[in-house]
């Protein structure tokens, strides 16, 4: 049986999950002790409190959040998944703060009351910007239980299309603007396949063709109101690279002054001390070995 959309209140709570083990995680708690303890802040009357139990268990066996979203098909999403999963995954150095916001403000958005249109965009833009898979992504997006039939096909048959077709111009020919702009020329036009996308949808799409796709996605998140995708973060790694070697450099001409004194029998102890003190660039903790 297909999964059906959840109440209100479960992506509420949701919400709430996702941006705690966000925050949480942050301030460098592991996440099996959030779990273990999160199910008694969240709603009772939720069906999340067993789920979280769920998710908890499978992290302390697999290590993995990602295994027990997809276990829980029923109650977590596709997409959802799919962005845990690649959180988990080393290769694509997806940081998981990055995949807990973007499922915190979609979570938010479906309990605003999300329409297939801003979903659909939402969850394209964040794996265009994070570079998190197009054949798999929308495969996992088109079972998602607010995509209709029609629109699961359209998802599904994206898959062949993206690089081969311009975002805007596949959103713009699958539009009410595009069928208005072809009765125009010919009262008797029927489109082959099924309108998804309205009149304001469509003429967004049709001003940025030939265009950076990034403009088409901003104009279209100020018109339809879906949450603003999260920007990658990326660190300095040229700045964290100069500041870890200027503090080896400095552990060096230590080292050197101590070789100094112990030929000339003088060994000053005060440079010991700077070695009880490591520097710290970059979040990691350099001992100058």
């Amino acid at each position: 049986m297909a999964a059906q959309p959840l109440e209100r209140e479960e992506y509420i709570e949701q919400t709430y999950l996702f941006r705690v083990l966000r925050e949480r995680m942050s301030q460098n708690m592991p996440a099996q002790e959030i779990l273990e303890r999160i199910d008694q802040e969240i709603l009772a009357t939720t069906r999340l409190p067993m789920a979280v139990q769920f998710l908890s268990t499978e992290l302390k066996h697999t290590g993995s959040l990602a295994s027990g979203f997809l276990q829980l098909a029923h109650y977590f999403t596709g997409f959802q998944a799919h962005v845990m999963a690649c959180s988990e995954n080393e290769q694509l150095k997806f940081q998981t703060e990055t995949a807990l916001l973007i499922l915190e403000r979609e979570a938010g958005y479906r309990a605003a009351g999300a329409t297939p249109q801003g979903l659909f965009i939402y969850q394209f833009e964040c794996l265009a910007r994070n570079k998190l898979g197009y054949d798999m992504g929308l495969a996992r997006m088109a079972v998602d239980p607010l995509y209709p039939e029609d629109w699961h096909r359209f998802v599904l048959d994206l898959r062949s299309q993206v690089g081969l077709l311009d975002f805007a111009d596949i959103l713009y020919l699958r539009s009410s603007a595009y069928l208005a702009d072809q009765h125009r020329l010919d009262s008797d036009y029927e489109p082959a396949r099924p309108v998804l996308f309205g009149d304001k949808e469509g003429r967004i799409a049709k001003a940025n063709q030939g265009r950076d796709p990034l403009y088409l996605f901003a104009a279209l998140q100020r018109q339809l109101n879906y949450p603003m995708v999260p920007k990658v973060q990326h660190t300095d790694s040229l700045v964290n690279s100069v500041l870890t070697l200027q503090a080896r450099i400095r552990d060096l001409e230590t080292r050197i002054k101590l070789v100094e004194g112990e030929v000339r029998g003088q060994i000053d102890l005060q440079h010991l001390k700077e070695f009880g003190k490591p520097e710290i660039y970059g979040g990691t903790a350099d001992f100058g070995f």
